[in-house]
């Protein structure tokens, strides 16, 4: 058993304390989850069209109003006869004759169908844009999703070399600035450079605070705390059209998404509902500030730290064999892991399937779109969703083990894509509705457990980091949609094509994985690196599982050699 393991064991384990404040860790996840949400809503497109504009319209036609005024001055558009939304109607001059003879852009702004998504106001009706300001709204998408990388990317690098408490509270503090800044911003540009930085920031505290309690969790325990984080998230997201509709201007909805993270960061921010994880002290070999901690938790758990239980040493014993050759506190790098080949292997591998999770599932709403005629349809579908997936992976993944059910949410993802993109004109509108839901369920478990996994095989040391690029990989994914989106229909089904070719390419890949079921989490490069370069597991099968079986069971399959 490594030293870490029988630290943390003397210190009642997985007991009272430890548990209390993996649980508290459930409720920043609505406050987040709240925030991280808000860019449907922001960037909600109303039913829009030009303002008439009666210098435009002959003399006998300049005194209509109300609806006569609007069919004089704006053309209708398909069946429905719906108003176009960046056209007005031109008159000859000099105007004989009260008919039109061609189109121009809008010269008096727009008309806005509100409330859209809830509000009454919003930066698209606020700086109009729409029309040939349209594509902002793309940028600002996609310039929100590259924050999140960033923040996953770099954050999770200073969680490695900080701390995941430091980086808490100091994501924790970005947002709440960075939010109340959003709330005040004086121009679209100005708003663009924030929301950029303020995803990196909500990014950041939630990959720590995964992190954390990830560490704070024993094997059998894992799963069942990280998908309950994640259904505490998805409740953030259901409440925020609500809070919406209460303050219906997005300026307010943003201040109120600043004070609840501030309100995490009053609560949260002292070190008794959020202490620095032990294990990443332990190996970094920060045993002075470990000890006071464990200590505590030790205590809370009812367990004395200076007598361990009989047969088992205590607590106090544990750190002073530990403590014996004073070692000095070694932070890593993720490039470090290059040494590493498999746990560098599988780690590309679970960002792959990220990255295809996070990519296709703008094919698959899309497919929903049509079957939604409102905003809030497919907004609490896709919130539905989510935890629907959320829920599957907690009765399947610790039966049938990570990486079989990676595997099959993967071809799920690959099966429904091509049924899509070769016959979505042939099948009937059930069967593509039905194939559009099965693949978002899919493509969410996908990236949910693909950053469960990756929290699994990374090593304490550079789990932030490592977790980050990750998480980061399907941020990228989620950032091509509003790109294709740009280039309409021939944007969308060049998307689909590739991640659908991607989703298969991901299937063979998974095949190479490990399973990662009720393994220790390996706490150390060295723990990931030792037993792979030893003369007596060179070309032995266990070889190739390192760093996800316990060190017992490769020596006892070396006895077998």
């Amino acid at each position: 058993m490594d030293p870490e393991v029988r630290v943390l064991r003397a210190a009642g384990g997985f007991g009272r304390a430890r548990r209390l404040l993996a649980v508290a860790s459930w409720l920043p996840c609505v406050a987040l989850g709240l925030a991280l949400s808000s860019e449907p809503l922001l960037t909600a497109l109303p039913a829009h069209h030009c303002r008439p504009d009666p210098a435009l319209l002959p003399p006998t036609l300049r005194a209509l109003r109300g609806p006569a005024l609007l069919e004089a001055s704006v053309p209708r558009l398909g069946p429905a006869r719906s108003p176009s939304p960046c056209l007005l109607l031109r008159y000859p001059e000099p105007a004989l004759r009260a008919r039109p003879n061609g189109t121009g852009p809008c010269t008096r702004g727009w008309h806005y169908v509100l409330p859209a998504a809830g509000l009454l106001r919003s930066p698209v009706t606020q700086w109009n844009l729409v029309c040939e300001d349209g594509w902002k709204v793309p940028l600002e998408q996609t310039s929100h999703l590259l924050g999140w990388l960033l923040g996953c990317v770099i954050l999770g690098m200073g969680c490695d070399r900080f701390g995941r408490r430091a980086v808490f509270v100091a994501s924790l503090v970005l947002a709440t600035g960075l939010g109340a800044g959003e709330a005040l911003a004086a121009s679209f540009t100005a708003l663009l450079a924030l929301r950029l930085l303020h995803g990196g920031a909500l990014a950041g505290a939630s990959l720590t605070l995964y992190v954390a309690r990830l560490e704070l969790c024993d094997p059998p325990h894992r799963l069942v705390f990280s998908m309950g984080a994640g259904l505490f998230s998805g409740v953030g997201t259901l409440l925020l059209p609500g809070l919406a509709l209460l303050a219906q201007d997005w300026r307010l909805l943003q201040g109120l998404s600043a004070l609840a993270t501030g309100l995490l960061l009053l609560f949260w921010g002292y070190p008794a509902l959020f202490p620095e994880s032990p294990c990443w002290l332990l190996a970094t070999g920060q045993l002075a500030r470990a000890r006071k901690i464990l200590w505590h938790l030790s205590e809370a758990s009812g367990v004395d730290p200076e007598n361990g239980p009989e047969e088992e040493s205590s607590l106090a014993t544990e750190l002073d064999i530990l403590s014996a050759g004073s070692p000095q506190p070694q932070h890593h790098c993720i490039l470090e892991l290059r040494h590493t080949h498999v746990t560098w292997r599988n780690g590309l591998i679970l960002g792959f399937s990220s990255l295809v999770g996070g990519g296709i599932r703008a094919s698959f709403l899309r497919r929903l779109s049509p079957h939604e005629g409102v905003f809030y349809g497919p907004y609490f579908l896709v919130a539905a969703l989510e935890m629907a997936a959320t829920i599957f992976l907690l009765l399947t993944v610790d039966r049938w083990g990570r990486r079989l059910i990676l595997l099959l949410g993967t071809l799920v993802v690959g099966l429904a894509s091509l049924l899509l993109l070769a016959g979505a004109q042939y099948l009937p509108g059930w069967t593509v509705l039905s194939l559009s839901v099965l693949g978002l369920v899919a493509s969410q478990a996908v990236s949910t457990l693909s950053s469960l996994f990756a929290a699994e095989i990374f090593p304490t040391v550079t789990r932030g980091a490592g977790l980050g690029l990750v998480l980061g990989a399907g941020f990228l994914g989620q950032a091509a949609a509003p790109l294709a989106n740009m280039h309409g229909r021939r944007g969308f089904f060049l998307q689909h094509v590739v991640f659908a070719s991607f989703a298969i390419l991901a299937l063979l890949c998974v095949l190479l994985l490990p399973e990662s079921r009720g393994r220790g989490l390996p706490h150390s490069l060295q723990d990931a690196d030792r037993l792979r370069r030893s003369p007596l597991l060179r070309g032995h099968p266990c070889q190739d599982h390192l760093p996800l079986l316990p060190p017992s069971h490769c020596r006892t399959q070396t006895q077998l050699v």
